[in-house]
Parts: C-alpha cells; structure tokens; sequence
C-alpha cells in the first residue's frame, strides 16, 4: 500500500515532535527519514498512520536518546494516583526554548512525556504504552520534567552578592518589576530596637509590600559585608549607621534586616561592587 501522501501530510508535525525531543534539526530529519522507511518497508494494514508514525517517531527518539545517556531512568513513584490539575498546564508556547536551556537536566523518559503531553497534547495512557510503562507513571514523568524546565538550577542563580547587588539597583532605578522579581513572596522586612529607632520599619511582610517600600529607595546604600553575607549598608561621613542585612533563598531575597546594633555595625565591613548580570 502507498502511504506516501499520507506520510508528507504528516512528516510536518513528526519533525516537529522529533526535534523538540532531540534538540537537533539535522537529527531530527534523519529519525522521521528513519520511520518514512519502516512505513515503505512494512505490509502491515495500519488503521490510524498518524498514531504508528508518532510511536515510531517517539521511540527511534527514545533509542537515540538512550544511547547517549546510558544510564537508568530514576524511579517513578506509581503508588499515588492523585493529581494536581496544575501539572496538566500546558507550557506547548514556551517548551521549545525550556528544552533548550534544561536539556541536560531531563532523562529521556522525562523529555518525551514533557514533550507529548504539554506541547504535543497527547494523553497519559498513550504516552504510557510508549514508555512501557503506567499512566500515573508517564503523569509523574512529565510532572518531573516540568519542575526542572520551570524552575532554574542552581548553577544557573545569581550568587548571593549578585542578588544584592541587583536588588539596589533595581531599588536606585526604579524596577518595580525587577524588585518583584527578586523578592520572595513571602519576603520580610524587620528592624531591630535601633534600627526601628533610627524610622526603619519595625516589620513589613510580603513581596508586594517590601517592592513598594524598595521602589526608588536606596539611593545612598553602599555594598558591605554584614559579618560574612553580602548585604548594604547607610553611611553618614564614613561611618555605617543601618545595615541591611539580607537573607538569599534560593537566589531571591526572602528576608532584610535592619538592623543599627552598634555590635553588629562594628563588624559592618565595606566591599567593592560588582558588575551584576
């Protein structure tokens, strides 16, 4: 039987599919080529060509994949089938770019559920029976996966003194948004007994809130250490009179103390600025 047609109808999407999972255009051509030939070469009556060829297609990519990175898939925990219809988000806009920064990070079985199910749409159960393996599997797979794309590693923070120092310049400049975009949403704002006494806020809690505060602010703060943490520091001719000691968490700023303990401002020492990415 000739499929031809219906092959160039669907070979499109099959590059597609394949080069989001393999990262590699030049790669990608050479697997769909690969299952145009197992479709010219099989005298089997395929009732539904678009779901054999995407089974192909997936698992000449699975093979590729594995033999690059020869080592076992980590478990995947099947015992609990609840889900949280968050997971099912689809990022299908943004999954091509994701891949590319967080190849590295997704196993093979981790990339095609991802892959299938947020850019591709398929369902659980079908991607499952490609993986050979159950649907809460290929669920948590793609759950997995997901997590890495959306959340940056910890190579790729900002060091604590580059956090900092974004944060005042972001406070000297202005960046409403890039305030909120280094602050925690459960960021604090405290001052101590002197510092409060010297018109420092007593408390302030929330990412919202401490933005507000920061916007335009910081105008005369200059980059310390704080015992050994990067933080800021106010001056009043050479001499730190409020500290801003802040605490970094997972590349973003959940807590700055002020703080004007004499105890504390005699350990206040002051450090060059950096250039910040």
């Amino acid at each position: 039987m000739d499929h031809t047609a219906a092959f160039t109808a669907e070979r499109p999407r099959l590059v597609r599919l394949a080069t989001r999972v393999l990262n590699d255009p030049v790669e990608a051509e050479d697997v769909v080529q690969q299952s145009w030939l197992r479709l010219d070469r099989s005298d089997a009556e395929i009732d539904n060509l678009p779901g054999w060829l995407t089974t192909v297609t997936t698992r000449l990519c699975l093979d590729r994949l594995r033999a690059k990175v020869p080592v076992p898939e980590e478990p995947v925990d099947t015992a609990d089938p609840t889900t949280d219809p968050a997971e099912d988000a689809a990022l299908a806009d943004t999954v091509g770019l994701a891949l590319q920064v967080v190849l590295d990070r997704l196993s093979p079985n981790e990339r095609v559920a991802f892959v299938l199910h947020d850019s591709f749409g398929f369902e659980f159960p079908m991607i499952a029976e490609l993986l050979g393996t159950t649907p809460v599997a290929a669920r948590k797979l793609a759950s997995r996966a997901r997590a890495k794309v959306t959340q940056p590693a910890a190579e790729d923070r900002l060091a604590d003194w580059e956090v900092v120092d974004a944060f005042l310049a972001a406070s000297r400049g202005g960046d409403f948004a890039r305030l909120l975009e280094l602050l925690a949403p459960d960021a604090v704002v405290a001052g101590d007994e002197a510092a409060v006494a010297t018109g420092t806020p007593a408390l302030l809690k929330g990412q919202q809130a401490v933005a507000e505060m920061f916007n335009g602010a910081a105008q005369s703060a200059l980059p310390v250490y704080v015992g050994e943490r990067p933080g800021a520091a106010w001056f009043l001719r050479g001499e730190a009179k409020v500290a801003f000691d802040f605490t970094i968490t997972d590349g973003r700023v959940s807590r700055i103390d002020f703080r004007a303990d004499p105890a504390v401002l005699a350990d206040v020492q002051r450090r060059a600025g950096d250039q910040v990415r």
